[in-house]
């Protein structure tokens, strides 16, 4: 089973847990870029895109996200995730 990361910036990302582990899927939060290597799936809840973007740009995610893309990881976005795919 892979274990999944739920972007923990901006947006519900606690609903995206709870509803992960209704599931029985093994997930974390993700809150810096290093914590990608750990998971072998994403998602980015909604939220803000634009207010997402200046949160990540202090800490990088936006190049460590397209990383893990590259690597074939798989990327889940809902509303605002969704616009910044």
């Amino acid at each position: 089973m892979r274990h999944v990361g739920v972007l923990a910036l901006q947006g519900d990302y606690e609903a995206h847990g709870r509803v992960l582990s209704e599931l029985d899927v093994s997930w974390q939060l993700v809150k810096m870029p290093r914590e990608l290597d750990a998971v072998d799936a994403l998602i980015i809840p909604g939220g803000e895109s634009t207010t997402l973007l200046k949160l990540m740009a202090p800490i990088a995610m936006r190049p460590a996200l397209e990383r893990f893309h590259a690597r074939g990881r798989p990327i889940f976005g809902t509303c605002a995730g969704l616009i910044l795919l």
